[in-house]
């Protein structure tokens, strides 16, 4: 089964396969669980005299271009799925018309989103061009889902409010700046302490959507509590330094060029976890950042605590940011900065705010009436005001 969030389950085999080859080029092969040992297709950039293994070839393809981590774990994930659906043919043997084939059974049959459905294309079209070193070109014959055009859910200042009032520690402030700052939740928890400005009341989100670098805005209620929260960073840092641990994960080639700039408390997070983990990539252990999940579970937790019907999520306090600041009467270009969007058409779903009651009608039901003939009698909330 292929979730939403663009993984297919760990029971998969693939519903309609062509038959076909019976090697085992997913990843899952009956030797071990290795993948497979047959060579890239003509003209791979990775094609050498042993051939990676195409699942391992995509991940180096992948982190050689900087990809995150949930990148990776998703384009491999439809890749292999990809395979499964094909009776485990090898890619190489495969183009265009299995592909086209594959992404309208995720829309027909498994009746995935829009967003699933690009998620699961842009993962084989970049297999397909860095990997077997093929480009698959138009796809016409796709069935496309349909994307839906949405409304975010925004909530208001009381509201928003009511929900930070039920929330306590790391998750509050973690909250109150997505609130106060507009940022989204990867943003807030991949900060570090050298992105904090409290002379500038400033927020530096680096590498966000985009791989774009920005400012945003410090709450002044959220100072005093981030002072307190760098200081415990600074004593838990100092203790790891002394357990022989303190190496944070640095972004792109930073870890070459300044091999000991992961140790010190600049590039720290500003939300740390816990406990030491591994790294999945490296398997170096350190100290990872708070995790998203914790975040998201308990701010639903806290929505329905504060008594909304509103489904609330993290994201859902961005959304709130915007609102709030066009209702402020701030111009869309300052918030378009603030929220890091690329395009202005993006932030311009927003001004929905503007829109009061529908698109800014009058509902007839609530239209001032000013005489008292013979139809007036029983209606309710008669006003001596004209109704022009």
């Amino acid at each position: 089964m292929v979730g939403e969030m663009g993984r297919p389950g760990r029971g998969e085999r693939g519903g309609r396969g062509n038959g076909g080859n019976p090697r085992d080029v997913s990843g899952r092969g009956t030797q071990g669980g290795g993948e497979t040992e047959r060579g890239l297709g003509p003209g791979s950039p990775l094609l050498g005299e042993r051939p990676p293994r195409v699942l391992d070839a995509l991940r180096a393809q992948l982190r050689l271009r900087h990809r995150s981590l949930s990148t990776e774990r998703s384009y491999v994930g439809w890749v292999r799925h990809f395979i499964h659906f094909h009776g485990k043919r090898h890619p190489a043997e495969m183009g265009r018309v299995e592909v086209e084939a594959f992404l309208t059974h995720l829309a027909m049959s498994r009746n995935v989103s829009a967003g699933t459905q690009n998620q699961a294309l842009n993962a084989l079209l970049f297999f397909y061009r860095f990997v077997i070193g093929r480009d698959l070109g138009e796809l016409a014959e796709v069935v496309r889902a349909r994307r839906p055009v949405r409304i975010p859910v925004v909530l208001s200042v009381e509201e928003a409010e009511r929900v930070i009032a039920e929330l306590s520690g790391d998750v509050r402030t973690v909250a109150l700046l997505l609130w106060g700052g507009g940022l989204r939740l990867l943003e807030a928890l991949r900060m570090r302490v050298q992105d904090v400005d409290f002379d500038r009341r400033e927020l530096r989100i680096r590498d966000g959507k985009g791989r774009r670098d920005r400012l945003t805005v410090l709450p002044d209620r959220a100072v005093d509590v981030l002072v307190e929260k760098i200081a415990e960073v600074r004593a838990l840092h100092a203790q790891d330094l002394e357990e022989g641990y303190g190496e944070v994960e640095l972004p792109g080639a930073l870890a070459r060029k300044y091999p000991r700039a992961g140790f010190e408390l600049g590039w720290q997070w500003v939300f740390p976890a816990e406990r030491l983990s591994g790294c999945p990539r490296t398997g170096r252990v350190g100290r990872h950042h708070l995790f998203e999940t914790t975040v998201q579970r308990h701010v639903r937790d806290a929505g329905v605590r504060a008594g909304l019907s509103k489904r609330v999520t993290p994201h859902v306090f961005r959304h709130s940011f915007a609102t709030a600041l066009i209702e402020s009467g701030y111009d869309i270009r300052t918030v378009q900065e603030l929220l890091g969007h690329q395009s202005v058409q993006t932030t311009m779903i927003y001004t929905h705010v503007l829109n009061r009651g529908g698109r800014g009608v009058l509902s007839p039901a609530d239209r001032p009436l000013r005489w008292d003939g013979p139809g007036a009698r029983g209606l309710v909330g008669r006003r001596e005001i004209d109704p022009r």
